[in-house]
């Protein structure tokens, strides 16, 4: 397979996240969805509206979210709602909770390794392309957060969130095998990348990050110093790059993050995404000023 090209700059700004889409050369078409983390009530890390806001209004995008699968002030939309509201998302955008209002969508996976049906907010049906803005950083079940989790556990309803973490068994949402749980979000992110045929672009900024994802009310302040933006149209290269910018770094505060990573078994998503034929792992790292 032809490398992927990911594109990176050092410097973090609203502005160049703008940059850095158009480094990809594409103009998502029509109705554009654009996949945020709305930041868990007491999280002090999540990236704000304000910052988002240029490449959200260049798109004309519309700002998605689904409902959480697990307590605090995403679980329903009634609160969820609420939140966006309280974290200023409504004040700039037009907001859409996915999954307020059932039936799901679902859709299927034909070569999924551990789940062959993904359940999504069926709002998705709404839009013709997505915009996956990502906050890379750690996770306290999934080792880390970037791209792969958001169009996974993020594009999921949250029945869908409870069926990827357990596996394929709502019931066992937190008992699950864990490799199974990591397999099941590479599943998952194939039937988005498959639903809209190839019309999603990914950003993913390394910032901010601690070894706590912005689902956590309570959060560890980031570990180490901040990396950059990058890009690209494969979100297994995009992801696989800002891992390795994370131990490719000096900082010594990157072990906290890696130890976070390795107990987990993280990586194993992306692998497993490379085998589903979401993306590459082979890359070029294209670097902007």
């Amino acid at each position: 397979m032809e490398k992927a090209k990911v594109y990176f700059t050092k410097t973090i700004t609203p502005e160049k996240v703008v940059e850095m889409y158009q480094k990809l050369g594409v103009e998502l078409p029509k109705k554009v969805a654009v996949k945020v983390h709305s930041g868990e009530e007491g999280n002090q890390n999540y990236l704000h509206p304000e910052f988002m806001r240029p490449m959200i209004s260049y798109v004309n995008g519309t700002v998605v979210e689904c409902n959480t699968a697990y307590d605090g002030e995403r679980n329903t939309t009634e609160k969820h709602q609420k939140l966006m509201e309280n974290h200023g998302w409504n004040a700039y955008f037009d907001v859409d909770i996915m999954d307020a209002a059932g039936p799901d969508l679902e859709l299927d996976i034909p070569n999924g390794k551990v789940i062959q049906k993904n359940y999504v907010g069926k709002n998705i049906q709404n839009y013709d392309s997505m915009l996956v803005l990502s906050h890379f950083k750690g996770h306290p079940m999934g080792g880390y957060g970037g791209a792969l989790k958001q169009l996974s556990i993020g594009c999921a309803s949250s029945y869908g969130k409870a069926y990827i973490h357990g596996a394929g068994d709502v019931e066992k949402i937190w008992t699950s095998d864990h490799d199974q749980f990591l397999e099941s979000m590479a599943d998952a992110s194939k039937s988005i990348i498959d639903y809209f045929k190839g019309n999603i672009a990914y950003i993913n900024v390394m910032c901010n990050m601690s070894v706590d994802c912005d689902c956590c009310s309570k959060a560890e302040d980031p570990c180490m110093q901040d990396i950059g933006i990058l890009s690209s149209l494969d979100p297994v290269a995009l992801d696989q790059a800002c891992i390795d910018l994370v131990y490719q770094s000096n900082d010594l505060g990157k072990d906290h993050l890696i130890e976070r990573i390795e107990s987990r078994n993280g990586t194993h998503t992306i692998d497993c995404a490379e085998k589903l034929g979401v993306g590459t792992k082979e890359y070029e790292l294209i670097v902007i000023d």
